[in-house]
Parts: C-alpha cells; sequence; structure tokens
C-alpha cells in the first residue's frame, strides 16, 4: 500500500486517480483548496487544505506521503499557473524527501515528428495553445528536479469513458493506433498512474500512453 498524497482531485482526471488508487487500496490525501469541494469520505481516504501555488502549503499537506500527485488544472484561470504550481510543488516536495513526484501533463509537447512538437504544427487549435505552451514549460521545471519525478502525457485526446486497464506506453513521440487516432479514455490514464506509483518504470522522465 502506497500513502499519495493528491492534488487536483475534484478534476476529471483526479477524480478518477483518486478512484482508482482507492481501489487498488492505497491510501490517499486528497489536498484541496476549498473544504467544501473535498471529495466524500471513503475508507483509506483522508482530506487537507492546502495550495498547490504554495511551496510552504505542499510541503506540508504532502509531509508524510511517498507519493505525491498533482493533477492540478488553472481551470478558466491563467494557463501560466501551471508553470507557477510546477516550481511550487519543485520546492515543495524537496522539502519532504524521499517523496516521489508523479505530475498529470499536457500532451501538446509531444513530437509529431522529429523536432517539431505537437502545439508548434499548423493545425494546432488556437484555443488549446496558450494552456499546451503552459503545459509544456512546466515539463522543462520538472526536469530540473533534482529528486524523482514522473510526467505522464495523455494521448492527443483525453476524455472519460471505458476502463479497460490497457494501453500502450510512449516516450516523448505521439502514440496512435491502427487508425491514426491517438486517444485514451482518463480511466485507462488514470491506470497508468497508478500502475507508475506500484511499479516505477519512468523515473526523472516524461512518458505518454494511448490506445
Amino acid at each position: 500500500m502506497a500513502e499519495i498524497a493528491l492534488f487536483g482531485s475534484t478534476g476529471m482526471i483526479g477524480q478518477r486517480i483518486l478512484n482508482e488508487a482507492l481501489t487498488r487500496g492505497h491510501k490517499v490525501t486528497a489536498i484541496v483548496r476549498d473544504a467544501s469541494r473535498a471529495p466524500l469520505h471513503a475508507p483509506n481516504l483522508s482530506v487537507k487544505t492546502g495550495d498547490v501555488l504554495k511551496p510552504e502549503s505542499v510541503a506540508l499537506a504532502a509531509r508524510g506521503n511517498q507519493v505525491v500527485v498533482s493533477a492540478y488544472g488553472p481551470g478558466n484561470g491563467d494557463p501560466q499557473q501551471l508553470v507557477t504550481a510546477a516550481r511550487s510543488l519543485l520546492e515543495g516536495v524537496g522539502v519532504i524527501q524521499p517523496a516521489r513526484l508523479i505530475v498529470v501533463g499536457g500532451a501538446g509537447s509531444l513530437e509529431v515528428a522529429p523536432g517539431v512538437q505537437l502545439v508548434d504544427t499548423p493545425d494546432f487549435p488556437a484555443a488549446w495553445k496558450k494552456a499546451a505552451s503552459a503545459a509544456r514549460d512546466a515539463l522543462t521545471v520538472f526536469r530540473t528536479a533534482p529528486f524523482d519525478w514522473t510526467y505522464l502525457s495523455p494521448a492527443i485526446f483525453i476524455q472519460p469513458g471505458t476502463r479497460t486497464g490497457k494501453y500502450r506506453v510512449g516516450k516523448d513521440q505521439v502514440v496512435k493506433d491502427q487508425n491514426g487516432e491517438s486517444r485514451i479514455s482518463a480511466e485507462d490514464y488514470a491506470v497508468a498512474i497508478v500502475d507508475e506509483i506500484e511499479k516505477p518504470q519512468h523515473l526523472r522522465e516524461r512518458f505518454t500512453v494511448a490506445y
């Protein structure tokens, strides 16, 4: 059983990571800014208030856990908060070593061709570009961490769906299926996160999962 501190547990992906970890018998501390949005009570689940954008809050709320998972997203806020959160997580988790950091990342920094990242392609949706660029900048920050970290980029398309427990793994390139599509359900993305917690395969690197 791992002891996991989870930021972003109320989001689309964070909820599924929480459920997957609890289902497998892990102990989870959901760290939320607003206690009124805390997850419902469940065995092995505790709730703390904390702010992922403040290093001292990260350290205080996550202390005592073996793994810190960040599923934080700024929602309709400033995408640059992803970079602020990255710096805060590095400083905060750095204080509570030997905790490991696992981050829910973005797909925009994955390569679609050698040296060409998805976010830089002509057809990349303009509405997503600021967030994708901020996620890429956050990855650059995480790569400077002096402790064990993992950044998991999803497939290009991720949405609620079915848990199959199956996925394929890549590193820095987009993974596509036989139809040329890059997809993953949020449920199977959560499976991959908890698999990585249980059996670390990608220490100090980014990887990606897709069908």
